[in-house]
């Protein structure tokens, strides 16, 4: 909506212009009116709109052409006006002063104009046979008002009028000459209809009208008025209410009413809440709401942008397969203009058997949005209707800005959600299988996929802890030279070497010794087609001793030629690398030489397993000999009780079952007491060895 309004005053010499002006401010008709009134500012409290008004008077007399063209380039509606008892000014309406502001206005937007006319206190009859084939001829004048500066008749009216043909004007909305709506209209009301269907089965049912008659009016409709309203429709179409709801051609009905009946306001209120401006085109501050990212932090969707996306997508997954169908996905974007998501989303995103995109795999396209183009985001929320169905003031309230990376490597922890990790390696080195890996897909299946279909990008969620993230995984073009800040801004870098190439480890070895050397972002090296034959890499140093030198992780075998979905352990350790890069991580290698590899090959051995086994077997049947040893003082029938009531204690006591309890029962003997203690004494002390041995294990890794 406007800021403020212009109105200018046209007509022939005398017809009374300056006289309607000061009727209008005065209340009166003034005794001495001047050639020209000065320009009158209205304030916005005054005007029933609430918008500042400008007033500007116009005088042959006092004025030159050229300022008349200056004023009605700047006019946002002009109001001819012309004598109801003078036939030559009203000729002069139709030969003069419309051609003359038609030809100083742009055609594709052309200022509203009203006729005005005064002076009809003078005369018994009415013009309006006159001048309503007048505004036929003519589609740009809005209105016309009879009037009396005299008398004050109408005076308001007139102004009133002459606002709301600036702020509610009815030529982006309506065809006088085929007395309908026109297409743009048509189109925006049907965003807001299908944006108001929350349940999308076609009809707004009374749930949905009171939503949509409290959001754009903040008052929800009576019972009786919403019958009232729907017997309207019935009486006018018979497809225009159905299951006691208002389909799509009842509401482009309802508006159309409200236009013919002169209250395009109603239609105009509905429009603006949803943001489209005065040529229904949603404007930029709904689409882009101001949201101040600083410096060195991201952007992601909080909870209540989630619960939202997950809300249009049980909207429109109609046959309830946790996954959107083409036309599924063609149904959820009607509400925008184009068409924003690709066929290379579905090499981005995880999808079904059947390629569909999955639940998870839409929740993760959107937050790939946010990441790398929260502006994008924000204008997918505004179509979607995200600040109207959440009642929120715009969407940037769906949106979370992460603090800065450095506050969190200095407090050492992390809230953030979502990383990233950058692909780089030489060609042919296994990049892309490597983001098509991280979606499930084996080597056979990224066969299948099209070259123009292929994405740079690929995300999906892995647990860290018992924590759901998001890796957002980067695929970087091999030029060494040009490798720019974003190709380098990351949370992890992932370099990717063929092992059957013997020039393919250069690249990486490179790459990291120009780039990441000296930077704080953790870096890990993957060997990957590992299942092919391993080639000698033409460098100075093997990639195990390369790592070695500077400090990284032994590189990891990983190969996507698998009969089954790849294994993502190895996604999972560079998501824990980039939420701890601060963190010395468990030592990732398989050399069996270092002191990890030795104790864990130990821990692992079947000897310590079996010796395990047995210890625990001792300690168990020594545990028992004590409890009934303690117990045997107890009178028979209550343990005959216990027999019935436990399995264990039965096994327990099988012996005292099979045999009467004599006075040689009664009592342990001092052997096995004597024993039973040693082995009690063997537990605790075995129990103090393996603390002590963790705790060197842990002190061993600690110093690696």
């Amino acid at each position: 909506m406007r800021k403020d309004v212009r109105i200018l005053l046209v007509g022939e010499p005398k017809v009374g212009k300056t006289s309607l002006i000061m009727s209008l401010v005065s209340e009166e008709f003034p005794d001495d009116v001047p050639l020209r009134a000065e320009e009158i500012t209205i304030p916005a409290d005054v005007t029933p709109e609430r918008v500042p008004t400008h007033i500007v008077d116009y005088s042959e007399a006092e004025q030159s052409d050229e300022q008349l063209y200056q004023e009605i380039s700047k006019a946002n509606v002009i109001c001819i006006v012309y004598s109801v008892n003078n036939k030559k000014s009203i000729e002069k309406v139709t030969s003069h002063w419309i051609p003359l502001i038609n030809d100083r206005t742009d055609k594709d937007s052309r200022v509203p104009l009203i006729l005005v006319g005064n002076k009809s206190d003078l005369v018994e009859h009415s013009s309006m046979e006159t001048i309503l084939p007048i505004m036929n001829q003519y589609s740009d004048i809005e209105t016309c008002v009879e009037c009396s500066a005299k008398n004050l008749k109408n005076i308001s009216e007139l102004f009133y009028y002459a606002q709301k043909a600036v702020l509610h004007p009815t030529g982006p909305l309506y065809c006088p000459e085929e007395k309908e709506m026109k297409p743009s209209c048509i189109k925006s009301l049907t965003r807001i209809f299908k944006v108001s269907d929350l349940d999308n089965d076609g009809i707004l049912n009374d749930k949905e009208l009171n939503f949509f008659q409290r959001t754009c009016f903040n008052m929800p409709l009576a019972p009786q008025a919403l019958e009232d309203v729907k017997n309207v429709v019935r009486k006018n179409m018979t497809d225009g209410v159905e299951d006691n709801g208002l389909t799509l051609k009842g509401f482009l009905f309802l508006h159309t009413l409200f236009i013919q009946r002169g209250r395009h306001e109603t239609t105009w209120t509905v429009l603006r809440r949803f943001g489209y401006d005065d040529d229904l085109e949603l404007h930029q501050e709904y689409l882009f709401p101001l949201l101040k990212i600083p410096a060195d932090c991201t952007t992601e969707l909080n909870h209540n942008a989630y619960l939202f996306l997950q809300s249009v997508f049980d909207k429109h997954d109609k046959d309830r397969d946790c996954a959107l169908s083409p036309d599924e996905v063609k149904d959820l974007f009607k509400v925008f203009p184009y068409m924003p998501w690709g066929p290379d989303v579905n090499n981005t995103v995880c999808t079904n058997d059947q390629g569909w995109i999955t639940y998870q795999g839409y929740l993760s396209q959107w937050t790939l949005t946010t990441y790398l183009d929260v502006q994008r985001c924000l204008e997918y929320l505004g179509y979607l209707g995200y600040s109207i169905i959440c009642e929120q003031e715009s969407q940037a309230a769906a949106i979370t800005v992460t603090r800065n990376k450095r506050i969190d490597l200095q407090k050492k922890q992390t809230q953030r959600s979502v990383f990233r990790c950058n692909i780089l390696g030489a060609r042919g080195s296994g990049k892309t299988s490597f983001l098509q890996a991280f979606l499930g897909r084996n080597l056979l299946k990224q066969r299948k996929i099209r070259e123009d279909h292929k994405s740079f990008y690929s995300i999906n969620t892995t647990y860290v802890y018992g924590q759901e993230k998001y890796l957002l995984l980067h695929e970087v073009m091999p030029d060494f030279d040009f490798l720019s800040e974003e190709d380098l801004a990351c949370d992890v870098v992932c370099l990717v070497y063929d092992v059957n190439n013997p020039r393919s480890f250069e690249y990486c070895a490179k790459v990291y010794k120009q780039y990441f050397m000296d930077s704080k972002t953790p870096c890990m090296m993957i060997a990957s087609k590992s299942d092919l034959h391993e080639a000698r890499q033409h460098y100075s140093l093997t990639p195990l001793d390369f790592c070695r030198k500077n400090k990284l992780h032994p590189p990891q075998p990983w190969t996507c030629n698998t009969v089954d979905a790849p294994n993502k352990d190895l996604y999972t350790k560079l998501t824990t690398m980039a939420m701890y890069p601060h963190a010395k991580l468990r030592c990732m290698c398989t050399c069996n030489r270092c002191t990890f590899c030795i104790c864990q090959n130990i821990l692992r051995s079947q000897l310590l397993t079996n010796i395990k086994a047995k210890f625990y077997s001792v300690v168990l049947n020594r545990l028992h000999d004590v409890g009934a040893y303690l117990l045997v003082d107890e009178e028979c029938s209550l343990i005959q009780q216990v027999h019935t009531i436990s399995n264990v204690e039965e096994s327990i006591y099988m012996e005292s079952s099979v045999q009467p309890y004599g006075p040689q029962a009664r009592h342990m003997a001092q052997a096995d007491l004597k024993s039973s203690t040693f082995w009690l004494r063997a537990s605790v002390g075995a129990t103090v060895f393996a603390v002590l041995g963790f705790a060197m294990y842990r002190a061993i890794l600690k110093q690696r």
